[in-house]
């Protein structure tokens, strides 16, 4: 007998999701943070905020609560007018938010802050939350949309953060148990160490496996299901959506899995040959050891080799 739902829900309350309490604590230090980066950056000559939106797994409620080895992180975009995106780059608008959030904190030692590849960060030790400042150059034409900056070569690509965090919810309305797969996928690529496999990957390939497969199906099913479409396809087809507009484009990169948002952004560009083939050992022998645990109903191979020694379905 395999895991059932109501299992595999315990474990995603209690393990896996972020606690209602935690998330109303972050969210009053997002806001502030917002609240206080919108002013400085109104003072700075040639930075015109339009608005800041909450991104990423956070907003999206496919976020793994904290962990004793894991910060949270949060991202937050920045719609900035008044730059042109030939003008600016990725570096010099970190540079000047940076400076600002120096200025912002003065109590808070200069190591709390860090300016990482991508974006400035602001680290709240206290709560262990780090937020990612992401500026994205407005399109004024089209709302919710915006130039962000590739943090390898500065290149710019199309994206929305609200379009994402809607892609989200229109998946959970199919399937009330989509967030709760997504955390299911990600612990497994964090025990298992699939680190070429990215959170927005892993979001994609299970919105793919959805639209194909429908909700058929318990949620151990649904999870295994995940793991088989990876192992089988071995990532070789391209996964795109219906929200895409064609004609796509000619991809040449190892696997393809194109961003709903922006049909031109293949979200898993970075990941090489050796990557793929990694990934797709992993989630083959993970499929292999979760069907073997089900047929002889033991839990302790859920723990081992799937999920870690978080896993657990029940009160001690």
């Amino acid at each position: 007998m395999g895991l059932t739902n109501k299992q595999l829900r315990y474990f995603d309350v209690n393990v896996l999701r972020l606690e209602k309490e935690k998330r109303t604590q972050y969210h009053g230090q997002v806001d502030r943070l917002i609240k206080t980066l919108n002013a400085g950056l109104k003072e700075n000559d040639g930075i015109i905020v339009k608005r800041a939106v909450k991104a990423g797994s956070f907003a999206k409620h496919t976020i793994l609560r904290k962990a004793v080895d894991r910060n949270i992180d949060v991202d937050v975009v920045f719609y900035i007018s008044g730059r042109s995106v030939d003008d600016a780059s990725l570096k010099s608008l970190s540079d000047e938010i940076f400076d600002i959030l120096s200025g912002m904190y003065p109590n808070k030692s200069i190591e709390d802050f860090e300016l990482g590849r991508k974006t400035a960060t602001v680290t709240f030790v206290g709560s262990g939350i780090s937020v990612d400042v992401v500026p994205v150059i407005e399109d004024e034409g089209k709302p919710g949309y915006g130039w962000q900056f590739d943090p390898d070569d500065d290149s710019v690509t199309e994206t929305c953060a609200p379009c994402q965090i809607q892609f989200v919810r229109d998946r959970k309305a199919v399937d009330a148990d989509f967030r709760t797969l997504v955390r299911l996928a990600k612990l497994w690529r964090t025990f298992n160490e699939v680190d070429a496999l990215k959170s927005f990957m892993i979001e994609l390939i299970m919105a793919h496996v959805l639209d194909v497969e429908g909700v058929d199906g318990s949620i151990q099913y649904r999870f295994l299901r995940f793991l088989l479409y990876i192992a089988q396809s071995q990532l070789l087809k391209i996964i795109s959506f219906p929200e895409n507009t064609p004609p796509l484009p000619d991809f040449a990169d190892p696997v393809v899995i194109v961003d709903p948002v922006c049909s031109a952004n293949n979200v898993a560009a970075r990941m090489s040959e050796s990557e793929r083939a990694g990934v797709v050992d992993a989630a083959h022998t993970s499929w292999e050891a979760a069907t073997f645990a089900s047929t002889q109903s033991d839990h302790s191979i859920w723990k081992e080799e799937i999920f870690g020694p978080r896993f657990r379905v029940e009160d001690d």
